[in-house]
């Protein structure tokens, strides 16, 4: 294993971190700036509030998005596996 084929695979593993955890990553910033906006407008300045919206969010995005996360973690897994022979020698 030399290390060009070291650096593909770092490079493949943070594509597919990076690929998985955006939506929910996307999702939470959405909710947070909207909360940001509203606290702002109401003048309610409670540091807890904006932590509800973004945790239901988070966990709402992650069973819509849960089946496509599994899928790509699966499909890189099998990658890997199969693969593995080659990273061996």
């Amino acid at each position: 294993m030399n290390h060009g084929d070291v650096l593909k695979l770092a490079q493949d593993a943070i594509r597919t971190i990076l690929a998985v955890s955006a939506p929910m990553l996307i999702v939470s910033l959405i909710v947070g700036l909207i909360v940001s906006i509203l606290q702002a407008v109401t003048q309610i300045q409670e540091a807890t509030l904006a932590f509800v919206p973004k945790i239901v969010a988070v966990l709402l995005s992650l069973l819509i998005f849960g089946p496509w996360i599994l899928k790509v973690i699966t499909q890189f897994a099998t990658d890997l596996l199969n693969n593995i022979n080659l990273y061996i020698q």
